[in-house]
């Protein structure tokens, strides 16, 4: 018998569970019972599209045994069951992701940390909510080793061959003294009713009763053993929705979330015609922990005609939807459709074309709270579609949320043209990866005297490749406000009169600064900073930030422009100032102190500081 130390994220989550912190110990069943209907799905899979799996009188179960005299309940399926390297990577490592970020997140608290553990959905780990000892007796499907898998939570686990004549899995469970109550057939089969009832497969619950024969003296009470059905074995998708309680959705979202929280809003749909199939949809209250990972678990399963093919294929709905839970079940696809075949089936892309209309139109009739909930969870991820999804990108933009300089809270596209200028019909945006930054910037102080909205985008990575690609919105045209002059009252040739005047002076500032900026001119754009920084519209690169995110790289440096207010009382002290030292050092701190409004760092912090001090000292 070979033992093997748990993984350590494994380890720390066996001590939350055997000191049970989840404060709703009977969800353990719950998941054991989803766990073996995935068994028994991939097993009948196998022997409806592999010739050497094919068994005429197989049938699908699942047995809970209930032993008093054992103090044990144990779970039976005959699924496709697992090898050693099975159990070593199921049960030995979380391979769910983001798992390490989940265990970063515990605090401690019970409490809080009980909601988490819900939310990540624990799956086999919840068992040691009342389990002393559990050992896992299984058989893979194909294989003549059989292997047992025992622990006892306390941090390692043994593994060694055994005997076993059928494939699937069997999880028996030393009960704890106190976890007596999950030994009584009437509070299980309620939890199976409760949780599972719409499970696929029948679950037969096999128990010990007393009865009594005879009468008077001849009376003798007896032990007999008895074997029922407790769920209706009926896919709940396929169900009529007239026959569907709310309660009977949520439970169903539950036990395939494997989470306790219910689902924000879910949308359950039957479609004939050219193609035939059912859709079961939920959006989570919560994003999935994985959700900004490569390696994220798709959400949705692919039946056909109610056999499992697929849980793990991320084309059945686009990335940026990759926070749905549900099913689809077609009527047309071929049972053994590969992976590639997917990829490219029309059937399929005729499904996933009519499910996003449907889960967008579910998600645009969300309100008030629950509105606010999805954009808390999920605006980032609907701004990777607006990128993405061109054939929905109208109804995205519609649901996107930005904030605002002149409204508290989030606004949409919508509200900004309600309070836009019709004439115009533009929409103006700064982007940068600080709010404070943002809304502190000198290149909205124009915007600020004329009343004029600014949308402010923080979120740099993603909204400095989505929002210039967005061009227009319903006939507005969005414009970043740092490659467009601001609102001002002077004509033209007042700011050509402007710029002759003082270029003298942003000569000379160019002369000091060198490479370190493009250009110096004069600005209409400030009316209480002396000066600001901008990117370069017009070079090259700055139209090529999309293509080096994607790749993954670093943007290359664009070279900025510095513009001065001419109206600013330091700068026009400035254009008459002889001191050659003094009017470096001014120059020096007109950019880097610009820089700084913008978020960016002075080339030269050292020097900076210096010029600082040497400035405070001729003023002093």
């Amino acid at each position: 018998m070979a033992k093997h130390q748990f993984q350590t994220e494994i380890g720390q989550l066996l001590q939350l569970m055997t000191h049970s912190l989840y404060s709703n110990k009977e969800i353990f069943i719950r998941e054991l019972i989803s766990n073996a209907s995935d068994a028994l799905d991939k097993f009948n899979y196998l022997r409806l599209t592999d010739e050497k799996f094919k068994e005429s009188d197989w049938k699908g179960e699942i047995n809970i045994k209930l032993d008093e005299a054992d103090n044990s309940i144990a779970f039976n399926d005959n699924g496709i069951g697992m090898n050693e390297q099975d159990l070593m990577d199921n049960l030995g490592t979380i391979a769910k992701s983001g798992t390490k970020a989940f265990m970063e997140q515990l605090t401690g608290d019970s409490k809080k940390d009980s909601h988490l553990i819900g939310q990540f959905g624990v799956g086999f780990y919840s068992v040691f909510m009342v389990a002393e000892r559990v050992d896992v007796i299984t058989k893979k499907v194909g294989e003549d080793q059989a292997y047992m898998f025992s622990t006892d939570g306390s941090g390692e686990y043994e593994l060694k061959p055994v005997v076993k004549d059928e494939h699937g899995t069997v999880i028996y469970i030393k009960l704890k003294e106190d976890e007596k109550e999950f030994l009584g057939k009437w509070h299980v089969e309620s939890i199976v009713k409760k949780y599972s009832n719409h499970i696929a497969y029948p679950i037969i619950l096999n128990y010990t009763t007393e009865e009594t024969e005879g009468e008077g003296d001849d009376k003798v009470t007896k032990k007999v053993k008895k074997s029922e059905q407790i769920n209706e074995a009926t896919a709940l998708w396929t169900l009529p929705k007239s026959e569907l309680s709310k309660e009977d959705y949520i439970e169903f979202y539950k036990t395939i979330s494997h989470g306790d929280d219910e689902p924000l809003t879910y949308l359950h749909n039957h479609v004939e015609g050219a193609n035939e199939y059912t859709t079961l949809f939920y959006i989570p209250k919560t994003a999935p922990m994985d959700m900004y990972r490569a390696d994220y678990q798709p959400g949705v399963k692919l039946y056909v005609k109610r056999v499992f093919i697929t849980d793990d294929e991320k084309e059945m709905l686009p990335p940026y939807l990759r926070f749905v839970r549900g099913v689809i079940d077609s009527e047309d696809l071929p049972l053994n459709v590969s992976r590639e075949i997917l990829q490219e089936n029309r059937i399929l892309a005729n499904i996933k074309q009519g499910a996003v209309k449907r889960i967008l139109g579910a998600i645009k009739k969300l309100k008030g709270e629950d509105f606010d909930r999805f954009v808390d969870q999920y605006n980032r991820v609907i701004k990777e579609g607006i990128y993405t999804d061109h054939t929905n990108k109208e109804t995205l933009l519609e649901i996107v949320r930005y904030k605002s300089s002149t409204e508290e809270g989030l606004v949409s596209l919508d509200d900004y043209i309600s309070r836009g200028n019709s004439e115009k019909k533009e929409i103006y945006y700064i982007v940068g990866a600080d709010e404070k930054v943002l809304r502190h910037s000198p290149l909205l102080e124009a915007y600020k005297k004329a009343n004029i909205e600014v949308l402010i985008l923080d979120d740099e990575e993603v909204d400095s490749i989505v929002t210039p690609m967005i061009g227009q919105y319903k006939e507005w045209t969005l414009k970043d406000i740092t490659t467009i002059d601001a609102p001002d009252s002077k004509t033209e040739e007042e700011k050509e009169e402007i710029s002759k005047e003082f270029k003298p002076l942003t000569d000379k500032i160019k002369e000091v600064l060198g490479d370190e900026v493009k250009e110096v001119k004069t600005s209409t754009r400030l009316t209480d900073s002396p000066s600001c920084v901008l990117k370069d519209s017009e070079d090259p690169m700055a139209g090529m930030a999309a293509m080096f995110a994607q790749m993954g790289q670093e943007m290359p440096e664009i070279p900025l422009i510095l513009e001065i207010n001419p109206e600013h009382e330091m700068i026009k002290k400035l254009d008459g100032l002889d001191d050659k030292n003094l009017f470096e050092t001014i120059a020096w701190i007109l950019l880097d102190s610009a820089k700084l409004s913008e978020g960016l760092e002075p080339k030269d912090k050292t020097a900076f500081s210096n010029r600082i001090a040497t400035l405070a000292a001729k003023a002093l």
